[in-house]
């Protein structure tokens, strides 16, 4: 029988610790198989943050380095400049990257580093407990802000796409999702683009992932899903928001 299906070899066979309905997982297959299909995983280095996925050196077959809380984008720079022939790629969510990493990420981006960043948006804290993140929404309740977001004293959420976008030194910045199968195929192909950009050293490339957290949004699996497509993509619109390539060609 022909096979249709199987596990990306980047991936190993550790069984992932992730929550019924986290979609943490889909991402790190989509991660694995661009790794497979651009023949890289020999040299292909990933840094794992702090946070849901502190222990993705578990999950990928590449080597893997872990990264203080924040500091991966720091990390990955000094992987990549050592290593000049290797393909180094961050993995982080929201509160690692966009609250105590900020600044890594801010100034990685406009030093053009020569990085592949994904970076995983389910607007709340996830391993801590379920604070308020950076990309919490107006009003969503969380563990810190029981009666909502107020943005009065909380401030608004951060769009990193957005604001990366405005940077010179970024090659991409693209927002995407998996709550659907053509949305993972769309997603799929952003991750392989911030690959390929590497590999033709275009610069920074950042895929942000809108994510689901069913346990701490209280949600089931499915009603997470849904929570996601009516709350979190009208407020962070999917989408391409710089891509080096596409200007030059003037579209």
């Amino acid at each position: 029988m022909a096979i249709v299906f199987e596990k990306p070899k980047a991936l190993t066979d550790a069984v992932l610790h992730y929550c019924p309905g986290c979609t943490h997982g889909i991402i790190h297959r989509l991660v694995a198989e661009a790794i497979d299909e651009l023949g890289i995983e020999g040299k292909t280095v990933g840094v794992a943050p702090v946070g849901c996925a502190v222990m993705a050196y578990n999950y990928f077959a590449c080597d893997m380095v872990e990264a203080a809380h924040g500091r991966a984008p720091a990390v990955a720079t000094g992987l990549r400049r050592a290593l000049p022939d290797s393909v180094v790629f961050t993995y982080q969510g929201d509160g690692d990257l966009a609250a105590i990493g900020t600044a890594e990420t801010v100034h990685a981006a406009t030093r053009g580093e020569n990085i592949t960043v994904i970076f995983v948006n389910n607007c709340i804290y996830g391993m801590t407990g379920g604070q308020m993140a950076p990309t919490t929404l107006p009003g969503q309740i969380t563990q810190t802000t029981p009666y909502g977001r107020d943005t009065a004293t909380a401030g608004f959420p951060i769009r990193m796409c957005e604001m990366l976008s405005t940077l010179d030194g970024v090659a991409l910045a693209q927002r995407v999702t998996v709550d659907s199968v053509p949305h993972v195929k769309e997603a799929k192909k952003a991750i392989q683009k911030a690959f390929q950009n590497q590999l033709e050293h275009k610069g920074f490339s950042i895929v942000e992932v809108l994510s689901t957290c069913p346990t701490n949004w209280g949600l089931t699996p499915i009603e997470a899903m849904q929570w996601l497509r009516d709350n979190m993509i009208p407020y962070y619109p999917l989408g391409v928001y710089k891509d080096k390539d596409a200007q030059k060609e003037g579209k």
